[in-house]
């Protein structure tokens, strides 16, 4: 089968070299730049192994880029758009790419040829491009990668949701696909798109609900890792629950859901309440690390922070959505004095030029008044704490998840802030108890 993947960032790169173990592929970008990288063998941003298995396609020849659509759609026999939709400052999809670069695709096909579509896409989109191009098919099958873990996700998929127009499309794509899953959901187009809204949506509901339940916890002196417990003890509920306390979602992929949604709603007449307000949830829990630094600290004006971890996860370089930018934002607005350690970024955008950034972890904590743990890459847990808190006095932490927990958490003279763990446990709950002379005591146990 020859295959042209379009768009060559981190979808489209993964899924190129990953269908080269088994087709003839194409990838195309219209960036010469990329595409000159590309052919010597150097992704456009890094993911664990994706050099090496680009590596081997090139050398296998089952693997091409190139930035001609004539050189690339000609004789193709699928055409599997793979571009990474972008968001605006409002999570809001922005589908011009993908348009744009159909259009500039579609008169090097030949009619009828099908048009396969992992890039997230609002609901409607495929029918509406079957009005906009009628001589070509379309099919959807939404991307399910994780930055870090791309090349296992693709390869061993858990399954894959297929969208078609008629049964014969699902055949033709069925023998590419079987490929890296044995359960392959065969659904039409519409289906596909609102599946990959609905699983996003649900999952950032749980993240919010959690966090919610969490920051309760703070207050009362309840612990939201137990509360964890009892919930997924709960057979409704089960042990595989995405509920766990920690930081709110960041990046585009599970707010872009939760827009389109809320825009559809809106489109089609109808009034939505638990998906809107699952953005504003979220939104709120992102300054969760700023509450607890002022909570501890006071005005954060001239007070020095340590930012450990800058990418939007481990195991990736790119900051593109990344919580950790965003709490160096507020920080900055706030007057704060912001140190910054990430093993792999070697610059900051623009408005961060104030930030100082180190490859030197110890450098970056040393004399710090707090340190706020935003991306939870391996060499900070695995760091010389001792050695580093040596140097150091009174250190706050920051740690929404409770990832350095066991390394630093219950160390004389660091104070440790947990998504969901009281400052000082009991002391919240102990305030609950009735001090008016009239009220009625709390019966002991017995009776």
């Amino acid at each position: 089968m020859n295959v042209v993947v379009l768009g060559l960032w981190h979808l489209g790169c993964v899924t190129a070299a990953c269908a080269a173990k088994f087709e003839s592929i194409i990838g195309l970008d219209f960036d010469p730049t990329v595409v000159a990288q590309l052919q010597n063998g150097k992704p456009p941003l890094f993911e664990p192994g994706l050099v090496e298995l680009i590596g081997e396609g090139l050398q296998s020849e089952r693997l091409n880029f190139s930035c001609d659509p004539v050189f690339a759609c000609t004789g193709a026999d699928l055409l599997w758009i793979c571009y990474d939709t972008p968001v605006d400052d409002n999570d809001v999809a922005d589908l011009a790419p993908v348009i744009d670069g159909i259009e500039r695709c579609v008169p090097h096909l030949r009619p009828g040829t099908l048009i396969l579509i992992s890039s997230q896409i609002p609901a409607g989109t495929c029918r509406a491009l079957e009005f906009r191009f009628p001589d070509y098919r379309f099919a959807y099958s939404p991307e399910n990668l994780r930055l870090g873990k791309a090349l296992s996700i693709f390869t061993k998929a858990d399954r894959i949701i297929l969208g078609v127009r008629k049964e014969e499309d699902a055949k033709e794509l069925e023998p590419l696909l079987i490929q890296f899953t044995q359960n392959l959901i065969i659904v039409r187009t519409e289906s596909a798109e609102m599946i990959k809204h609905a699983i996003n949506s649900f999952l950032a509901s749980s993240i919010a609900f959690m966090n919610e339940i969490s920051r309760i916890c703070e207050q009362v002196g309840a612990d939201a890792k137990e509360v964890e417990r009892g919930l997924k003890s709960e057979p409704r509920i089960g042990p595989g629950a995405y509920l766990s306390p920690g930081g709110p979602f960041a990046g585009g992929t599970l707010a872009r859901d939760v827009v389109a949604l809320t825009k559809i709603g809106q489109e089609q007449g109808e009034s939505l309440v638990l998906v809107p307000a699952i953005k504003l949830s979220n939104d709120q829990h992102k300054l969760w690390a700023i509450q607890k630094l002022r909570e501890e600290l006071g005005e954060l004006s001239g007070k020095r922070v340590a930012i450990l971890g800058l990418t939007y996860k481990p195991g990736t370089d790119t900051l593109r959505r990344s919580l950790a930018i965003e709490v160096c934002r507020e920080l900055l607005k706030a007057g704060a004095n912001v140190r910054a350690y990430d093993p792999i970024v070697e610059k900051l955008p623009d408005d961060l030029a104030n930030i100082t950034l180190s490859h030197n972890l110890e450098e970056v904590v040393t004399d710090a008044g707090a340190a706020v743990v935003c991306t939870e890459w391996p060499q900070i847990r695995d760091a010389d704490w001792d050695a580093i808190l040596a140097k150091t006095k009174d250190l706050l932490f920051i740690d929404a998840n409770g990832f350095l927990g066991t390394a630093v958490g219950n160390r004389t003279g660091v104070t440790y802030r947990q998504v969901g763990k009281p400052s000082r446990q009991g002391e919240k709950a102990e305030n609950l108890t009735p001090r008016r002379k009239d009220a009625k005591e709390i019966p002991k146990a017995g009776g």
